[in-house]
């Protein structure tokens, strides 16, 4: 059963992040003739490890997703279990702030306005997303945990005080 949930996960990461994050700037990046690497130097070193660190922070959050919720990043398929472990101690969407962080960082890279504007487009929605779907849908399931949770922790910022299940939210 783990083993298909560990495909699952795989899956879901490839077609939704995989999608956000790659494919279509890959796409934008082809289309406008900005898919050209930048000589070596500070600033495209910079980028790349502002890529890289979103890519890290993403599969940080499938696997908590995967190890303690028991579900993967998609809302067809999400966690069983609240997951405040990780990053999620620090701030309730650190899944989307690596996607967006990977986002910025492949602008930044290839010095493309077009996938910056694509990343703030992709901002909106995950904001939308996150106040209209997730949030009632996380409320909705479960309750007071969430509400504790919520009160503690910022959604897109970050809290100085990594939050604890159980210890009135801060540890």
């Amino acid at each position: 059963m783990r083993a298909f949930l560990a495909i699952r996960a795989l899956f879901f990461v490839v077609l939704l992040p995989g999608t956000v994050a790659g494919y279509l700037p890959y796409e934008i990046l082809l289309s406008s003739g900005r898919l050209l690497f930048p000589p070596l130097g500070a600033s495209s070193i910079a980028a790349g490890v502002l890529t890289l660190t979103g890519a890290f922070v993403l599969l940080r959050c499938v696997w908590d997703f995967f190890a303690t919720g028991k579900g993967t990043l998609a809302p067809v398929d999400p966690p069983r279990h609240l997951v405040v472990t990780g990053l999620y101690r620090y701030t309730r969407n650190p899944m989307y702030n690596g996607v967006l962080a990977a986002l910025l960082g492949e602008a930044w890279f290839f010095s493309s306005a077009t996938v910056l504007w694509y990343a703030a487009f992709v901002l909106i929605a995950f904001h939308l997303f996150v106040v209209l779907y997730e949030e009632p849908t996380l409320d909705s399931l479960f309750q007071e945990s969430y509400r504790a949770y919520r009160r503690a922790v910022a959604r897109w910022g970050f809290t100085p005080h990594p939050y604890a299940e159980g210890n009135g939210g801060t540890a």
